[in-house]
């Protein structure tokens, strides 16, 4: 084959790639033998499906062509024999003996005589050589690490591991540059051809009487219908990142274009067809200067391609062609950025504001640089003047007309009144300013100077949440744009409230809004919690994008103060956070910055200014970046205080940057020009009953800021996650506005009285890393000896290790001071779970252990096993799947007697001495996920992925009672999220633990007596439990922290910080899953860790404690529920 017809593969390659026909890709890479995708080659190996990686090969190798060729595929068919060993397949094993791995014998005898000798072991891992193998995905993993060295030295694979280095969609660019040159030689070339084929040469028919400029800057390529029906070829250039003159366009997002192992890079458009309309836009994507009118090659058809079309411009070699067209630059680049340093950036503390109660949106008068209008969650939204310290307006959550209000939202409130605010923003011209909360409310007030703050509009907007609210001029009047939980963008007239667009089209609920505009063309961006970008044009057309964001993540995206730049900031589930700006021209990532914390807790906020500078807050500081340097330009922590990801907003000039802080308040940051500014406000002291309030700010009345065609949209700042935490309320009936005066002033007092106790080194506890010399795999259970000697984890390899420490005179307990031994059998064996063929990784892990320590029960998505501590041998198995056994538990009064609960939401009576269900209980709606005796209450209760609580007599095996747990407002649960309980030492008394809070009920009727909700900024609960004495509870989050709460009256006492405990790693998100109390020491218990290590926690010797417990009074007893503690506790 030629070399121009191997280019010729490629090119297809990389179409058939960014048209997502995947298998055709592989295919073609399989039958040309030119390009070994490795990627796809370990994604084979790693699912196992060995049948295809040897298909795959054989396009590029045989067994016998060298010795790197055999090897690689002895050890394909190898692990193939191994994993039919391990799962007792003998059939199997046999038959890939005799059919793959016999083809070795010839060449290596003695190695083919041991591999069939591992048939007659009941274990494989007896022979000395295989006694390291781990599980099934661990041994993949070390044998495609070894696969891939293999291929990376064998000359067959040179010049193929590497694909070609091609701008994007080279081959449309190609066609296109064709097709342009086709119509050059038309004798009679019109303006807008019609091109509906690709299989003749194009030529013009009627003519026109003109001759059409040379178009060999214009993609033409928009309309090829594809046969079979497929969608056209057409290629969409996205907002043109261009000069003022030129106007830009939103069609080249409506691609979707994704990740793909064929590596482009980019190619912008040099000109385009400038459109007369927004609809010109949306179908022709190009626009050139006024004075270079080019065509544009679209049809009807083009309408069609929206959804599925490719971004496409054309490559740079355009450039060499006789054309006048001057390449397109950011305007923001030519804005004399040298002038800007990093002493510009406000990094000075000069106030602090306390809030009472978390922070959770924050906006800064676009006008008034030195008012700064706050929303909190307990839906409170205040404005601060800074010039005089002051609050000088606020206005509490209260619906104005709850008889206009749906039913819905009327029961709602009837069952709970607390709202949160989950976004403030000012209008364009800080005449009105707009509150979204948690339950399906805006308002939007009026704002006239000094503390005059009146009513405007009230508007039910969306079912539940309102995530996001933002001003806009669609039509040069005034509106409000908000998104919300149930999935919809509406758009409101600012100044009647009337209902003028609902846009619908996103499948999860949407996070964010950007509304922006360019020349005379304006439209939305909005993000979903499931990772989607759309954006729309107002009308009723549906959206024009659907593209992913960087990690599937919860996204705000905001523009550069002149609109010329695009940003996008988001946090997805596994705390994997991005910060990117995009090509416009090529609706890709242009920039990926570098910093952001690889486990951020929350969805990372940020903000733009000055053109220039970017900043986030993550990690517990903020961080600025230059937006031309991925790396970042330097981090403040702001003197300490901060959450992990606080909410930050600059104001319009940047000199002033506000953040939220840990003890819900606010801390303002300056520059030089910032602190003259605040200084001379200084002067002026507020006080609203002395004082006319418009004296003092001297504030317009409404309608007098600026001009009505300020840019709106370009900028996001502070945004916090739909999902939001609670803060304390009282059981009783008073309003929320009674409660927080009390909190606010009585908190300097009571942090004189009480310190919540903070653990953040080493130094300050006493921990250990239990050692481990087997694979380590995430730990999903964990559990102390009843003799409180031993740890006992599964893995979520389905493998199980016991840690023993020496029992002696000075050792009569598991402790942090010496190190234990992990424990095997002389014969060497591991206990293992049944799998069957279920991958252990997507398993459910459960066990129980007996009351004398003597067996553990347990199972790892396959059939429960039974196995003896001292041997580690299996004694029996049983109950194969489905359904999969979920948890266990053994009655208190009878080993023999085993509470199953399953993945099918039945919960299965077993006696095992007799093999039989007694009975099947049935009450829950998902799997449940825990189980506990009372033999007290002579109760079984148990609960389920469903959140619901179920109490069952353990006499007739009757349901008593049931209840759903009560989750925060604003706080939307995982689906599946687990949900434990355990009872208190008095066998009345239930803890349930779900990702959302902590409760505790009287089991017998299932009443709520307190509930705990955690600080927004540690993340989900993970696990917690009891300690032995029933004094404590120990909580562990996913920010990596430890909680001590008093259990009595719920108050966190201490925090252990992740630092205490864990060596640093930034690049690696580390956290517990599993916590233990231990058995007889009611201050010691063990964590069990995301990257399969085992610690235990201990308080130093000389503290004997894990801190002290916080007062009972104002609002902390027994009769409170308390809340969330960074409003509810003194933060130090």
């Amino acid at each position: 084959m030629s070399s121009l017809s191997r280019e010729l593969v490629f090119l297809i390659l990389q179409f058939l790639d960014e048209e997502k026909f995947k298998e055709t890709v592989n295919k073609l890479e399989q039958e040309s033998g030119f390009f070994f995708n490795m990627r796809h080659f370990e994604d084979m190996v790693t699912s196992g499906e060995w049948d295809e990686v040897e298909k795959y090969l054989s396009g590029f190798t045989k067994v016998d062509d060298n010795r790197y060729s055999m090897k690689i595929f002895f050890e394909i068919r190898k692990q193939k024999y191994l994993e039919a060993l391990d799962k007792r397949d003998r059939a199997k094993a046999v038959e890939i003996l005799v059919k793959d791995l016999k083809v070795f014998a010839a060449f290596n005898e003695d190695l083919f005589k041991e591999i069939t000798h591992l048939l007659t072991l009941d274990n494989f891992r007896e022979n000395e050589q295989l006694s390291k193998y781990g599980d099934t995905k661990s041994a993949r993993s070390i044998m495609l690490a070894e696969l891939k060295k293999l291929i990376e030295a064998n000359p067959l694979f040179r010049d193929k591991l590497q694909f070609p280095s091609l701008k994007n969609s080279r081959l449309r660019t190609l066609i296109n540059q064709s097709l342009n040159w086709q119509h050059q030689l038309c004798k009679n070339p019109r303006p807008n051809p019609d091109i509906k084929t690709l299989f003749v040469d194009h030529s013009c028919g009627q003519p026109n009487g003109a001759r059409a400029p040379s178009p060999v800057t214009n993609p033409l390529m928009g309309a090829v219908p594809k046969a079979g029906g497929f969608p056209p070829l057409s290629a969409h250039g996205p907002f043109q990142p261009t000069p003022a003159a030129l106007p830009t366009s939103l069609a080249g997002w409506m691609a979707n274009p994704s990740p793909v192992p064929h590596p482009s890079a980019s190619a912008g458009p040099i000109g385009l067809t400038a459109p007369n309309n927004a609809a010109a836009i949306l179908k022709r994507p190009r626009t050139p200067p006024a004075n270079n009118p080019a065509m544009d090659y679209q049809t009807a058809d083009s309408e069609h391609v929206l959804k599925r079309g490719k971004p496409f411009g054309l490559s740079d070699e355009v450039n060499n062609l006789p054309v006048n067209i001057l390449p397109v630059a950011y305007a923001s680049q030519t804005h004399g950025q040298s002038s800007y340093s990093s002493d510009d950036l406000p990094k000075n503390v000069v106030m602090n504001l306390s809030q009472g109660s978390a922070v959770k949106s924050m906006d800064f008068h676009p006008m008034q640089q030195i008012l700064l209008l706050v929303g909190t969650n307990i839906g409170d939204a205040m404005v601060w003047d800074l010039g005089s310290h002051q609050r000088i307006a606020q206005k509490s959550f209260k619906v104005w007309e709850l008889s206009s209000c749906s039913m819905p939202l009327q029961a709602s409130l009837a069952n709970d009144y607390t709202v949160s605010v989950n976004r403030v923003m000012w209008s364009p011209d800080g005449t009105l300013f707009g509150v979204a909360y948690s339950k399906h409310i805006v308002h939007l007030y009026s704002y006239h100077g000094g503390d005059d703050l009146r009513n405007h509009l009230e508007i039910e907007a969306h079912v539940g949440n309102v995530n996001d609210l933002a001003f806009s001029y669609p039509n040069k009047q005034l509106s409000i744009i908000t998104c919300g939980e149930d999935r919809l963008i509406k758009v409101w007239d600012a100044a009647t409230g009337t209902k003028q667009f609902t846009f619908e089209g996103h499948e999860a609920p949407v996070y964010s809004i950007c509304p922006h505009h360019k020349e005379t063309i304006q439209f939305i961006f909005s993000t979903a919690t499931d990772g989607k970008i759309k954006a729309w044009l107002y009308d009723n057309m549906g959206s024009r994008v659907d593209y992913n964001a960087p990690g599937h993540s919860s996204t705000t995206m905001a523009y550069s103060s002149d609109g010329a730049r695009l940003f996008s900031c988001g946090t997805n589930k596994d705390g994997e956070s991005h910060l990117v700006e995009w090509n416009e021209s090529e609706g890709s990532v242009k920039r990926t910055y570098h910093g952001l914390g690889k486990r951020s807790v929350g969805v990372v906020q940020f903000d733009t200014t000055k053109n220039r500078f970017l900043a986030a807050g993550d990690e517990f500081a903020i961080k600025f970046w230059d937006m031309d340097n991925l790396n970042p330009l330097t981090s403040i922590d702001a003197d300490g205080g901060l959450p992990a990801s606080p909410c930050i907003r600059f104001n319009k000039e940047g000199i002033l940057l506000a953040v939220s802080t840990d003890d819900n308040g606010v801390k303002i940051l300056a520059n030089a020009e910032g602190i003259r500014l605040l200084r001379t406000m200084e002067s002026r002291i507020f006080d609203p009953s002395r004082v006319p309030p418009g004296s003092v700010l001297k504030v317009p009345a409404i309608g007098t800021f600026g001009s009505t065609n300020a840019t709106v949209g370009t900028s996001i700042g502070d945004r916090s996650a739909p999902v939001t935490a609670m803060v304390g309320m009282s059981t009783d009936n008073r309003n929320v506005v009674d409660i927080k005066p009390r909190i606010a002033d009585e908190s300097a007092e009571k942090s004189r009285i009480w310190k919540l106790t903070e653990i953040n080194e080493s130094s300050q506890c006493r921990s250990l890393r239990l050692p481990d010399n087997l694979t380590a795999m995430r730990v999903s259970r964990l559990i102390y000896t009843n003799s409180g000697l031993a740890v006992l984890a599964l893995a979520s390899n389905a493998v199980h290790k016991l840690w023993k420490w020496p029992r002696n005179d000075r050792t009569l307990k598991a402790t942090a001071s010496i190190m234990p031994q992990l424990w095997q059998p002389a014969s060497g064996i591991l206990m293992t779970n049944d799998i069957s063929d279920l991958n252990p990784e997507d398993a459910v892990p459960c066990f129980a252990l007996s009351k004398n320590d003597s067996y553990v029960m347990s199972a790892s998505g396959g059939k429960i096993s039974l196995f003896n501590m001292m041997t580690f041998k299996t004694m029996t198995t049983f109950m194969p799947p489905p359904p999969v056994a979920t948890y266990l538990a053994f009655h208190p009064q009878d080993n023999n007697i085993i509470a199953i609960g399953m993945d099918d939401s039945s919960i299965q009576i077993y006696n095992v001495r007799v093999d039989e269900v007694k009975t099947k209980l049935k009450g829950h709606q998902k799997r449940i996920t825990g189980l506990a005796f009372s033999h007290t209450l002579n109760v079984l209760v148990s609960s389920g992925a469903d959140a619901q609580l179920c109490v069952w007599s353990t006499d007739g095996w009757e349901k008593q009672t049931s209840k759903v747990l009560q989750i925060p407002t604003g706080r939307v649960a995982s689906t599946i999220a687990d949900t434990r309980v355990q009872f208190h030492l008095d066998q009345i008394h239930l803890l349930a633990v779900h990702e959302t809070q902590i409760a505790i009920y009287e089991a017998s009727k299932l009443e709520c007596l307190k509930q705990w909700f955690p600080r927004e900024a540690s993340g989900s609960i993970t696990c917690a439990t009891y300690s032995c004495d029933s004094k404590s509870i120990y909580v562990s989050f996913e920010d990596g922290s430890i909680g001590v709460l008093t259990a009595s009256h719920l108050r966190l006492r201490c925090r252990i910080n992740p630092a205490a405990y864990l060596p640093p790693n930034p690049s690696l998100r580390v956290y517990p899953l599993v916590i233990a109390a231990h058995p007889s020491d009611p201050d010691q218990f063990a964590l069990g860790l995301t990257d399969g290590g085992v610690h235990i926690l201990e308080p130093l010797e000389t503290e004997g404690k894990w801190g002290t417990s916080p007062p009972v009074e104002n609002g902390a007893g027994p009769s409170t529920t308390s809340g969330a503690t960074g409003s509810e506790q003194p933060q130090r």
